[in-house]
């Protein structure tokens, strides 16, 4: 039986999408082989990788003044990846910090002898809020400026892009790439980890501009090097063949439904459908700011936490999986990424309801 996950990654893919992997897992274009199976040399595989960065950079509005690129080390690497790349000892690197991920960001920057600075801090929320537009200030010759605009954890989103002028902004957009449309131009560097709404876990997707190609430090790792991963097509090593491949799919599955247009306006019903349901309760409460609450991950408490367990539980045993909060906040989350439909998002609140009915 096929449920219906909550995860915050690795999440929930499309149903179509498996589907039609298992249908060529055996013979992948009539090589007789799997596709984990074929080289990433054959012209066949390198034609798929092909495909899916050219679906990509048309889904996007992604520029040719822009370098596409998969990375093995999912987006905790690119946490090490972007200093290396764009910084050099002794430079200041700006953060800001709206919870556990760009905290952890920030932490591993320090690693590599930057002055890592903090440049807006929600901490005094306790990771409810984001900055207000137009307060975040960049250090003047600041090598970049880093955020995290939607933090899974803590279920926090920025409504906005940051404006940083001649600082590039690099964004962990782990969670929120291909659930709308954003302007790609805006940025200096986006990474993504894949599993939320690009398929398993494992892989980074980093699209980066041009002109900060060549600022890697000597010592930093060849596949992890940018400049040396855009000349080789992302294939200095041996690359993460089949996440390539379930993304290519994925990507035919967002192109097909609309594109990003389309992921928006079915994301934005999910999570407004859900907010609005948690907010006329009386049992269960979001503590996020309404501004910054988050389309993808929403988090949701109940007044008796001794039920959490129970709730976690039944949920479960209804078919709607991976509900309970985050270890070090607790409660009750649910992902509500590209491939959940409405139809689970609307059985949740059904299960949701009738729970309230019993132990209210």
């Amino acid at each position: 039986m096929r449920v219906f996950n909550f995860s915050a990654g690795p999440a929930m893919m499309p149903q179509e999408v498996l589907e039609q992997a298992q249908a060529e897992l055996l013979d992948w274009q009539n090589t007789g082989m799997s596709v984990a199976e074929v080289s990433h040399r054959s012209k066949e595989f390198v034609a798929c990788a092909a495909h899916t960065e050219e679906l990509l950079r048309q889904i996007m509005g992604i520029g040719p003044d822009f370098k596409v690129l998969f990375i093995q080390g999912g987006a905790f690497g690119q946490f090490a990846d972007v200093p290396l790349n764009l910084s050099k000892p002794g430079d200041v690197v700006d953060f800001v910090l709206t919870g556990q991920w760009g905290t952890k960001a920030f932490k591993e920057a320090k690693k590599f002898g930057v002055q890592a600075t903090v440049v807006a801090d929600e901490k005094s929320s306790n990771y409810t809020t984001t900055p207000a537009q137009g307060s975040i200030r960049p250090t003047p010759g600041s090598a970049y400026l880093h955020y995290t605009p939607n933090e899974t954890i803590g279920g926090v989103e920025f409504g906005y892009v940051p404006e940083t002028g001649d600082v590039p902004l690099v964004a962990d957009l782990s969670s929120t790439i291909l659930s709308r449309p954003i302007d790609v131009s805006k940025f200096g560097v986006i990474y993504a980890g894949t599993q939320k709404n690009m398929g398993p876990a494992g892989m980074a997707v980093v699209i980066v501009r041009d002109d900060l190609l060549d600022r890697a430090r000597p010592d930093t790792p060849s596949i992890w090097n940018y400049r040396l991963m855009a000349e080789n097509n992302s294939m200095l090593n041996t690359p993460p063949t089949f996440s390539i491949y379930l993304l290519g799919k994925i990507l035919e599955w967002v192109d097909a439904r609309g594109g990003l247009e389309g992921m928006e306006e079915r994301n934005r019903t999910k999570a407004e459908t859900l907010y609005s349901f948690v907010d006329s309760s009386g049992f269960y409460s979001n503590p996020v700011a309404h501004d910054s609450r988050s389309w993808m991950n929403v988090p949701f408490l109940m007044a008796n936490s001794e039920l959490n367990k129970q709730f976690v539980a039944e949920a479960a045993e209804a078919g709607l999986t991976n509900l309970a909060g985050h270890r070090s906040v607790g409660g009750m989350r649910a992902s509500i990424y590209n491939a959940m439909p409405q139809a689970g998002v609307d059985a949740l609140i059904d299960f949701m309801k009738e729970f309230e009915r019993v132990h209210a």
